[in-house]
């Protein structure tokens, strides 16, 4: 009964949320605040997906911005070759590309003149990518520090590549002016309502699949992994395939996320596969909570606003970064748990320990195969 309670609790929290961003054009009708809380919604959904792999699966990806970066730039691609006005060379050559003296239209980019293929790109190119290091990492059984180590240096070789191929990538300067998205008779401008409604959609789709997925069956083992990776070892699971699976589905929505991030900015840029802003997805996660989707997404939104709010007022123009730091050291030693904790407070309720955690994981999981060994004898 207590379970079911909290199971709709959660729906309603969920649908308050969802709710509160949708109804944020009705009260704004100011372009510029509408792309500002965008860009903060847009943090949200990277700020999800990072707790999908390290909140649910205990996998820290400090290379998060490469699947955010790949998408952003997917998406530019295709944007920057439909900007005709700006297409100085023979074929419509970009035109960084004319003034590195690229003769022609590079393979690669042929495809993304068509915006399914770079949708579709701007999602797989990120989960290929993190594949591909999974597949590496953990049959292997690397976990914890190494993991985090390992993506990390992914992160900055991938930069530097891009960087590096400037006639091809733009180099330091990234792909900028660029068209606007029309898609089914709508067109999604910087400062629309259109482009907020589908970067709020797009968080509220997240929250309630990622939701119905930490749920599932595949859910709870990610869980059970994450707090007692031998003991699901020992019941005969592919602990790597699981691992590798989120991995890659986290990478896979940094890339939408990414693909929003340049509707947003109009542009993409080397700075977004950084470390800055893949050690602040780290952070965006820890303070909302990282074992809660919507903490995650409501970290990132509550720390980026307040540090937007704060660099733009002339009076924390010099403290607002010491200000922010005092604020993460708070939330730290008195909401280890992330600002999602303070609704368990509220609700005089105590989460339980990892131990806990763990045990209601694996017995689920042990049920489930119970059930499904009498179902086969059957």
């Amino acid at each position: 009964m207590t379970r079911n309670r909290d199971a709709i609790l959660r729906l309603v929290g969920y649908a308050l949320f969802c709710a509160a961003i949708l109804v944020v054009p009705l009260f704004v009708d100011n372009g510029y605040l509408l792309n500002k809380f965008a860009r903060y919604l847009v943090f949200g959904i990277l700020s999800l997906a990072l707790s999908l792999s390290w909140g649910y699966a205990g996998i820290l990806n400090l290379g998060q911005a490469v699947g955010f970066g790949l998408g952003s730039y997917c998406m530019a691609m295709a944007l920057k070759l439909r900007t005709i006005p700006i297409q100085t060379g023979a074929g419509g050559l970009p035109d960084f590309m004319v003034w590195n003296n690229v003769q022609a239209l590079p393979w690669f980019w042929v495809p993304f003149h068509s915006y399914a293929f770079a949708i579709a790109a701007g999602m797989a190119v990120p989960a290929v990518v993190a594949f591909l290091i999974g597949w590496f990492v953990f049959p292997a059984r690397v976990s914890g520090v190494y993991v985090a180590i390992i993506t990390l240096a992914m992160l900055v070789v991938i930069n530097l590549v891009i960087i590096d191929q400037q006639p091809y990538t733009g180099g330091f300067n990234g792909i900028t002016d660029l068209t606007t998205l029309k898609l089914f008779g709508i067109e999604f401008d910087a400062y629309s309502d259109a482009t907020y409604y589908l970067a709020a959609i797009t968080l509220s789709l997240c929250l309630f699949l990622g939701l119905a997925f930490v749920n599932s069956k595949t859910g709870l083992i990610l869980q059970a992994i994450r707090d007692d990776e031998t003991r699901v070892w020992y019941f005969g699971y592919n602990v790597a395939a699981y691992q590798n699976f989120v991995f890659c589905l986290s990478a896979a929505i940094a890339g939408f996320a990414g693909m929003l991030y340049t509707l947003v900015m109009e542009f993409a840029s080397p700075t977004f596969l950084a470390v800055p802003i893949s050690l602040s997805i780290v952070i965006w996660c820890a303070v909302g909570g990282r074992a809660s989707l919507v903490g995650a997404a409501l970290g990132a939104i509550v720390v980026t606003g307040v540090q937007g709010s704060l660099s733009d007022t002339p009076a924390f123009l010099d403290t607002w970064m010491l200000i922010m730091g005092g604020l993460f050291i708070v939330i730290v030693l008195f909401l280890p748990n992330g600002l999602i904790s303070l609704i368990d407070l509220a609700l005089g309720k105590r989460r339980r320990g990892r131990a806990a955690t763990a045990a209601a994981s694996v017995v689920a999981i042990e049920r489930s195969e119970s059930s499904r060994r009498q179902s086969a004898a059957r």
